[in-house]
């Protein structure tokens, strides 16, 4: 089963599921629940968004800080090891 990154632009958090390919994740409170995590303060209701990362290409815990990284946030993209922290 194919891994995603999701991103909730409420608490600036990327987390990791795993589901089939036409499965959907729309809230804070669905990607919390299939992980089963506590919610930390963000409401349920609080989009989550898939990140084109066409599954288990960069995974959640190869950014580092676990924050979204610079070329997914409208930063500048990383090249040749300029974003090595994410």
């Amino acid at each position: 089963m194919p891994s995603y990154d999701y991103y909730c632009e409420s608490n600036e958090r990327v987390l990791e599921v795993r589901h089939g390919i036409s499965d959907r994740v729309e809230t804070w409170g669905e990607l919390c629940e299939r992980l089963g995590i506590p919610q930390d303060g963000t409401p349920a209701s609080a989009p989550v968004r898939r990140l084109a990362n066409g599954g288990q290409v960069v995974r959640s815990n190869s950014l580092g800080s676990g924050m979204m990284p610079p070329c997914e946030s409208g930063g500048p993209c990383c090249g040749g090891g300029a974003c090595s922290n994410y």
